[in-house]
């Protein structure tokens, strides 16, 4: 799934009021983080990280190096965050988020 730049960037919007809930720390990308990330995108489709400065990665590693992982998409890598999305399967159609359609590619 390729996401548009509209898309991207309605996801940047969303993530703006989002906290950060996934930390990247010395260890790296460990079996524990990439769980946490499985689990946090089915519940809430878009998460943000934070990469801490003692880690070996870079914040667009670390997100690059995530997302196949989780089979998300980098949204966006700014500073020491990064934000990735995977539409959830099992959330009720209200909940989820729906990006818009881009009337080019149709």
């Amino acid at each position: 799934m390729d996401l548009t730049s509209k898309q991207r960037a309605q996801l940047r919007g969303l993530a703006n009021s989002i906290d950060t809930i996934l930390i990247v720390g010395k260890d790296g990308i460990g079996d524990n983080l990439v769980k946490q990330a499985n689990d946090a995108l089915e519940a809430r489709e878009l998460i943000k990280g934070k990469v801490l400065e003692n880690s070996l990665l870079s914040p667009r590693e670390a997100a690059e190096e995530l997302a196949p992982l989780t089979r998300s998409e980098v949204v966006q890598v700014i500073g020491t965050k990064f934000v990735l999305f995977r539409p959830s399967h099992k959330k009720e159609k209200k909940d989820k988020i729906v990006l818009v359609q881009d009337k080019k590619r149709m």
